[in-house]
């Protein structure tokens, strides 16, 4: 084993993943340093780690950088981290530990085939990391860069000739877009039937078992199986009860994940059932106590201002018999009695006759 060893961070960190893990970049240099404790150790990683890696890696990573545990190549260097970590490793005449084999650099760096100058390294089920000297996988990449003595770039992938011309047109429609007569036609598959049964959270027989034994209030052990956006899902035995976030803390909280935990057992409290879906809801007893005291609040404050009834108001608008409705005057109709009580009215006076009548009348009066 050489003296000096310098880690190809990012390769080790995403051996067997999709992307790094500065967990298993952490541990495979641990059990490196474990096996060959006389050999100095030197992590590199490329520029772009820092933004592969999962969020909750991210402070690690920085505190290693800063620490000088971690090391990236300077902004704008050629060739990434590949080509920080040959020259780290040709300055200290050491060697590399890293799956690659660097075939863009083969003709650059010859000692890459010595042996004990590259080492390679993967985690093993139930064995942990092993590792072992390795010799580089030649190329055409490799050939390009020996016959060139410098560094190439990757070759790219051949493509035929076939796929670089463009498509055929096409000489007629397509076989399913002919018509068919509608003998020939297939029959359409009949509607599968969506039944309630297939939506309900719970099997018939162990929801009703549960409702029997466990009314609203029982306190019960659950286990808790899933998260989900507005709660968690539990189990009890042979049914799945629902814990919604409001049961859970006051105010509700962002996640069920602050207060619960997958494959926890917890003592939690039925708050109540929704028969059509078979569901059984549950709470931390707290919560489920205290919704129970402010849903009686509620429903005491709306008997409480509910109208008046029908009959209510009927009593409330007939007058009692102290107080008595006046009929107008005007209005009374006119009785026999108060008719038979009323003066006559006067009687019209003839107007008197003119002076010569009246003297003529005198005169006869006078001659008889």
């Amino acid at each position: 084993m050489q003296e000096h060893v310098i880690v190809d961070g990012s390769n080790i960190a995403t051996e067997g993943r999709s992307q790094p893990s500065l967990a298993q970049l952490n541990e495979a240099v641990l059990v490196f340093m474990k096996e060959f404790p006389k050999t100095k150790v030197s992590v590199i990683v490329d520029a772009t780690f820092g933004y592969r890696i999962h969020k909750k890696e991210l402070r690690d990573f920085e505190e290693a950088i800063s620490n000088n545990e971690l090391v990236a190549p300077p902004a704008g260097a050629i060739g990434r981290g590949d080509a920080f970590v040959l020259s780290v490793a040709e300055k200290v005449k050491g060697a590399i530990l890293s799956n690659d084999s660097y075939q863009e650099f083969h003709g650059k760096y010859p000692w890459l085939f010595t042996p004990g100058r590259l080492i390679g390294g993967k985690p093993v089920p139930h064995v942990g990391w092993v590792f072992v000297e390795r010799l580089p996988v030649r190329g055409p990449t490799s050939r390009r860069s020996v016959k060139s003595g410098a560094v190439v770039e990757k070759a790219p992938r051949k493509v035929s000739v076939a796929a670089s011309q463009p498509m055929p047109v096409p000489k007629g429609p397509p076989p399913a877009s002919r018509a068919a007569s509608p003998a020939m036609r297939p029959a359409a598959p009949a509607p599968k039937a969506t039944t309630s049964s297939s939506r309900a959270a719970n099997e018939v027989l162990p929801f009703l078992t549960f409702v029997e034994k466990c009314p609203i209030g029982t306190q019960v052990k659950a286990v808790v199986d899933a998260y989900s956006a507005h709660g968690a899902t539990v189990s009890i035995g042979d049914v799945r009860g629902y814990v919604p976030l409001r049961l859970l803390a006051s105010p509700p909280p962002r996640s069920a994940r602050d207060h619960l935990e997958i494959g926890q057992t917890v003592q939690l409290v039925v708050a109540g059932f929704t028969p059509a879906r078979r569901s059984i809801e549950l709470g931390l007893p707290a919560m489920v106590a205290a919704s129970a005291v402010a849903s009686q609040k509620s429903a005491s404050k709306s008997s409480s201002s509910k109208p008046a009834t029908k009959k209510s108001r009927a009593a409330t608008s007939k007058p009692t018999d102290a107080i008595k409705k006046v009929v107008p005057a005007k209005k009374r109709p006119a009785t026999k009695a108060a008719l038979a009580g009323q003066k006559k009215p006067p009687t019209k006076q003839t107007p008197k006759k003119s002076g010569a009548r009246q003297t003529q009348t005198s005169k006869s009066r006078k001659g008889r």
